[in-house]
């Protein structure tokens, strides 16, 4: 059923421990960057692939443990990180539900461009952290990074992977961060709201396998757009090989592990594990270069263990 009979949704190989902290960029104003580490706990566990995460608008480093966790306790280890000016400040303290206070929330063009300089400054400094903490550096082999997020997390990623973005002054520019081998973008987001580049100029540049998630009911928190009108980002993006997977009924926030205002989902369980097997699968492909999961992901058995459940198309070689 899986590229290896051990493998199972449900549970994970490893003990994961945590470890929190955060980093202090003094080169953009004292900016704290904090962080959640998962590892798994093994002694014969080393040279692990590191796979960073960040959240969507109004979230934090706490979002997604559901998939950092079952990450980790399979041979990862995993950074989620908090970025300042778009996570639970925005809301917290305020009246009223968080949602409809983010919805009402201006996100000034530097709180976007400070999150995306968040990415190389962690990345700087993970070295450093190995180093501090040798319980979770003996694990850390940095020569292997994926990047993965939702949402807001998403587009973080797509920028890391190439996309171009509006700076400042309105001019498109590249933040691409090209330690980045791998990327996964749950609830990846267009930029039709911030420019009116083709898509081929904007998504092109994005050149790392990807693999885009998203559902059939994953509609734009903040606005009233049903969930193709993120479908630019895949189709546009250069990448020689990427994937789509589209739950049948899926919706924003099971990608979070969160509901937020939404109304329990029948299927949440059932989408959690399929979002965790298919993010396994992708890491074990690309960054562990596993060559039973590159046949599960792109030669059909990933297609056909989802059947019915979601939509799985992947493009390449």
């Amino acid at each position: 059923m899986f590229w290896r009979d051990d493998i199972d949704p449900g549970h994970e190989h490893h003990k994961v421990l945590i470890h929190k902290g955060a980093f202090v960029d003094s080169s953009r104003g004292e900016r704290a960057v904090p962080y959640k580490v998962y590892y798994p706990v093994a002694h014969d566990l080393a040279h692990l692939p590191v796979v960073i995460w960040s959240h969507g608008l109004g979230g934090s480093r706490d979002g997604a443990a559901f998939l950092a966790r079952y990450i980790a306790g399979n041979g990862y280890v995993v950074v989620n990180i908090q970025h300042a000016g778009t996570d639970t400040g925005i809301w917290e303290g305020k009246p009223g539900h968080p949602w409809d206070v983010i919805r009402k929330a201006h996100i000034p063009r530097q709180a976007s461009l400070d999150r995306f300089y968040d990415v190389p400054f962690v990345i700087d400094n993970l070295p450093r952290l190995a180093a501090e903490k040798p319980e979770i550096g003996a694990h850390m082999d940095l020569e292997r990074l994926g990047m993965s997020g939702h949402s807001f997390g998403a587009m973080t990623t797509q920028v890391a992977a190439g996309q171009l973005f509006p700076d400042a002054q309105e001019q498109l520019v590249s933040l691409k961060e090209s330690r980045i081998s791998a990327g996964i973008l749950y609830s990846f987001t267009p930029m039709a709201h911030l420019t009116d580049a083709p898509g081929d100029v904007l998504y092109g540049p994005m050149d790392i396998p990807l693999l885009f998630m998203t559902g059939t009911d994953d509609e734009s928190p903040v606005d009233t757009y049903d969930y193709t009108y993120r479908m630019p980002v895949y189709e546009h993006a250069g990448s020689a090989e990427k994937s789509l997977l589209v739950l049948q009924g899926g919706d924003h926030m099971v990608f979070a592990g969160s509901r937020g205002k939404l109304e329990a989902h029948p299927k949440r369980h059932l989408h959690e594990d399929i979002i965790k097997a298919l993010s396994l699968a992708f890491w074990d492909c690309y960054l562990k270069e596993d060559a039973s999961a590159a046949d599960w992901l792109k030669t059909g058995g990933a297609k056909a263990w989802l059947g019915a459940e979601a939509e799985y198309d992947f493009s390449g070689s």
